[in-house]
C-alpha cells in the first residue's frame, strides 16, 4: 500500500532516491572500490529444478539480441542540451519499468571487444522478482529463473533504448548479458548505479540480486558521476532513512511490504481476491444470440481492407507507432510473432494434472514475468473469432485461457493528454512486453506437454475482451468494448494464452461499475469524437453494453493528426488513480457504499483528475515519417477537462454494425463500404437490456 503520491517526482528520478546518495565531483573520476578485476553481484538463491521455466528464455533472449544494432536514421530535430537528453533517455527506461537507471562515460579500461567511437553509455539495472522464505505455488517453475529473468528484460530494455537512439539519428548499441563488447559492471560502476561494499558489487537500496544493461552511443548526454564512498551517516540519511523506509516523494518504500512484497507471487500486487466474485456477469450476454465474428469485421482491420476509404488505409499502416518510441517496438513484437506456437512434448508431465495447482503456478509465472493482472477462465466459443485476418477459417482448439493485463504506466498517463504523441508508444510498449510473457509462459506449458498458444495484437485467435470478462479481471464500462479494473481502471492493454492444460476458472467480479458507470458520464464528455454513448445501455450482439460508435472512434484513432491513436477515455476515467492509500479510501466507498458513487464522480472533476500534470512530461513530440524523425506539422493535443462537454448528449448519434452487417470473415482487399444513415437508425431502434430479459425469461 503506498502512502505517499509521486505526482511531484520528476520521471527521470525514477523509483529510488538515486539523487541523495553521495557522489565523486567527476564523472570520470576513479569510482570507490574499482580494482582491475571487479568483486562478483550477488546471486540467485534457490537453483533450478526440474521443472524450472528456465529454457522458456533462450529463444526470446536470442530475439532480442539479434537487434542489438542497426541502421540510423537522419539526425532529428532534439534539444542539444545533454543534461535534457540523459533526463529524456532515463525516464524512457523508467517508462519501460527499469529499477534503476544511470548515465555514465564509455572509459577506456570498460571495453572488452571491439571499440567503437561511443563515449556516452546509458546503463539499466533490473533487480530480482521477490523471493518469500518456505514454499509457495509456483516454485517449482520460476526457481532458478531469477537471473536469467531480470537478464531478458535488461536485455530489452538495452535494445529498444538503442533502436530509439538510432531512430533520433544517432549510432547505439545495446550491450546486454548474454552479448556485450563491454564489461557491463565496470560500466555501471562509472554511472554512480553500482558500487563496491563489504567485498561485493551492490546497488544501493537493493539487498538481491540483479542484472545490467547498457546502451552505448555517440549523443552526446550529462553523465553522472560515479557513487562515492558512504559513511554510516550517509547510510541512514538515504538508504535507510524514515523517509525512504516509508516511501516519502513517492518513492519505493524500504519497507517490503508496503510495495506489496509480502505477497506471494501467485497473488499478484493488487488485492483481487477482496474483490466481491459472483457466479455471472454483472452485464446480460444471451450466449446463444452472440454470433462468432471474423477478424476482418473490427474497425482496424475494416480500414485495413478500405472499408473507410483510401485515406483511413493510408492511416492504419502507421497509426499506433509513428513516433520514433513506437518504432522501436513494433520489429519485436513481429519477431515474436513466428514462435506464438510450437511443438509440445510427447508426454504429459505427471506433475500437471491438478487444476488448481497449474493455475496457481500459471499466475505465479505470469507475475514474475511482469504481468500486472493475472485471470483465467474457459474460453466460449463465441470468443473465438470465426476467420483470421487472411480469411482462414478457425476452429477453436483449446478449452482455457489465461488472460495477463498489462499497466500502460500510470506516471505517463498523467502526463499526457491521452491522446498526444505518445499514446501509440504506451500501447505498443504494452503489447511488446505481453507478447514476450505469454510467449515463454505458452513455451513453458508446452515442455510439460500440454498445447499451448499465445495470442497477441498481432496475431489473435480469440477476442480478448469477452476473456477479459469472464476471467474475473473486470466489468463492461461505459467506454463500451472495455473490461474495466478495479485496481488500475481502463489503463490496460491484455495478451492471452490458450491450451488444453487443466485449469480452475476464477469467477466473475462485481465492484458496482454498472451503477458508478450509469452514474458518470466523464469518458463520453471527454471523448474527442463523440463516440461513447452518453445515453443507456443497449443489447448488441448479445451482450448489454454501453455501445460505443465504432466508426467515429476508429478514425479519430487513425487520422489523430496531433497525435499517435487515442485513449483519452483512459487518462479521464475516475479509475485511473495512482493507487495510494488516500484514493483507496475512495475507491472502497465506490465498491461498498452505491450512494457515495455520483458524489466521488463529481469529486473528481473538482480535484482536476484527468488533467495534465507537467511534472510528468518526460517524452519529446517527435513524429516518424518517411523514414526519419521530424516535429509535427500540426503539433500536439494538449487538452485539459471539458467540463462543459456534455452539452452535446441530446444530439449524439450513436452508429452500431452488427453481425449481421460484417462483410464475409474470408472476403480480404475487397471494399466494403460502411453505410452510417442505416447504423444510426439501428442505434436508435436497438433493444433495450429490460426487453432482452422479458424475452430470454431472465
Amino acid at each position: 500500500m503506498k502512502l505517499f503520491s509521486h505526482k511531484r517526482r520528476l520521471v527521470h528520478l525514477g523509483p529510488y532516491p538515486l539523487e541523495r546518495l553521495p557522489r565523486l565531483t567527476e564523472p570520470a573520476g576513479t569510482p570507490p572500490g574499482s580494482r582491475r578485476r571487479l568483486p562478483l553481484r550477488p546471486t540467485e538463491i534457490t537453483p533450478e529444478g526440474p521443472r524450472s521455466a528456465r529454457h522458456a528464455y533462450g529463444l526470446y533472449l536470442d530475439l532480442f539480441d539479434r537487434a542489438r544494432a542497426g541502421e540510423v536514421a537522419a539526425v532529428a530535430p532534439v534539444p542539444d542540451d545533454p543534461a535534457e537528453r540523459s533526463n529524456h533517455l532515463k525516464a524512457g527506461l523508467y517508462f519501460l519499468d527499469a529499477d534503476m537507471v544511470g548515465c555514465g562515460l564509455v572509459l577506456d579500461d570498460a571495453w572488452i571487444g571491439d571499440r567503437l567511437d561511443h563515449r556516452y553509455a546509458v546503463v539499466s539495472l533490473v533487480a530480482h522478482t521477490r523471493e518469500l522464505r518456505g514454499a509457495h505455488p509456483g516454485d517449482e517453475w520460476i526457481d532458478g529463473t531469477r537471473q536469467v529473468n531480470a537478464d531478458l528484460r535488461a536485455t530489452e530494455l538495452a535494445v529498444i533504448t538503442a533502436s530509439y537512439i538510432r531512430h533520433l539519428g544517432f549510432d547505439a548499441l545495446a550491450h546486454t548479458p548474454n552479448a556485450t563488447e563491454l564489461d557491463l559492471d565496470r560500466v555501471a560502476l562509472q554511472a554512480g548505479l553500482v558500487e563496491v561494499r563489504r567485498g561485493k558489487l551492490r546497488a544501493p537500496f537493493l539487498d538481491r540480486g540483479f542484472a545490467l544493461s547498457v546502451v552505448s552511443t555517440n549523443l552526446a548526454i550529462a553523465p553522472d558521476a560515479p557513487l562515492a564512498r558512504r559513511t554510516v551517516f550517509d547510510g541512514l540519511r538515504s538508504t535507510r532513512s524514515v523517509g525512504w523506509m516509508l516511501g516519502r516523494n513517492g518513492t519505493r518504500a524500504g519497507i517490503s511490504r508496503l510495495n506489496g512484497g509480502h505477497r506471494p507471487l501467485h497473488m499478484g500486487r493488487y488485492p483481487m481476491e477482496r474483490i466481491k466474485r459472483v457466479d455471472e456477469p454483472t452485464t446480460l450476454i444471451i450466449e446463444d444470440e452472440v454470433p462468432r465474428v471474423p477478424v476482418r469485421a473490427g474497425g482496424f482491420p475494416r480500414a485495413r481492407n478500405g472499408d473507410f476509404g483510401p485515406k483511413f488505409l493510408e492511416d492504419v499502416k502507421v497509426f499506433a507507432y509513428k513516433t520514433p518510441q513506437a518504432q522501436s517496438y513494433v520489429s519485436q513484437i513481429r519477431s515474436m510473432v513466428p514462435h506464438q506456437d510450437g511443438d509440445v512434448a510427447p508426454e504429459v508431465d505427471p506433475s500437471t494434472t491438478d487444476p488448481d495447482a497449474n493455475t496457481d503456478a500459471v499466475k505465479a509465472l505470469a507475475y514474475h514475468l511482469g504481468g500486472d493482472m493475472v485471470g483465467v477462465c474457459a474460453v466460449p466459443r463465441y470468443a473465438w473469432y470465426s476467420h483470421k485476418a487472411d480469411g482462414t477459417v478457425i476452429e477453436p482448439y483449446h478449452e482455457n485461457a489465461v488472460v495477463i493485463l498489462l499497466d500502460q504506466g500510470y506516471e505517463t498517463m498523467e502526463g499526457a493528454s491521452g491522446d498526444d504523441w505518445v499514446s501509440g508508444a504506451q500501447s505498443m510498449r504494452a503489447y511488446m512486453r505481453g507478447a514476450q510473457i505469454a510467449g515463454i509462459l505458452s513455451e513453458h506449458i508446452r515442455s510439460l506437454g500440454h498445447s499451448a498458444r499465445s495470442q497477441t495484437n498481432v496475431d489473435s485467435d480469440v477476442l480478448h475482451i469477452p476473456l477479459v470478462l469472464h476471467a474475473g479481471l473486470g466489468e463492461l464500462s461505459r467506454i463500451g468494448e472495455l473490461v474495466l479494473n478495479p485496481f488500475v481502471g481502463p489503463r490496460f492493454k491484455s495478451v492471452v494464452l490458450t491450451t488444453d492444460m487443466p485449469l480452475t476458472p476464477d469467477r466473475h467480479v462485481d465492484f458496482g461499475l454498472q451503477d458508478f458507470c450509469g452514474k458518470c458520464t466523464k469518458c463520453a464528455r471527454e471523448c474527442p469524437c463523440g463516440a461513447i454513448s452518453f445515453g443507456d445501455k443497449i443489447m448488441f450482439n448479445g451482450y448489454e453494453m454501453w455501445k460505443p460508435d465504432m466508426e467515429k472512434c476508429t478514425k479519430y484513432r487513425l487520422g489523430n493528426l496531433k497525435g499517435a491513436a487515442c485513449g483519452r477515455c483512459m487518462k479521464t476515467c475516475p479509475f485511473n488513480i495512482e493507487g495510494v492509500l488516500s484514493e483507496r479510501v475512495f475507491l472502497w466507498a465506490a465498491i461498498t457504499l452505491p450512494f457515495t458513487r455520483k458524489w466521488i464522480a463529481r469529486l473528481d472533476d473538482k480535484v482536476g483528475n484527468g488533467s495534465i500534470n507537467p511534472v510528468k512530461k518526460w517524452w519529446w513530440d517527435l513524429e516518424w515519417r518517411n523514414g526519419r524523425t521530424i516535429v509535427p506539422d500540426k503539433g500536439t493535443n494538449a487538452r485539459g477537462l471539458d467540463l462543459d462537454g456534455g452539452r452535446i448528449a441530446d444530439k449524439q448519434k450513436i452508429a452500431i454494425y452488427p453481425a449481421d452487417v460484417n462483410p464475409p470473415g474470408d472476403l480480404i482487399g475487397v471494399p466494403v463500404k460502411l453505410i452510417r444513415r442505416e447504423a444510426i437508425e439501428r442505434g436508435r431502434r436497438a433493444e433495450t437490456p429490460a426487453a432482452a430479459r422479458r424475452r430470454a425469461g431472465r
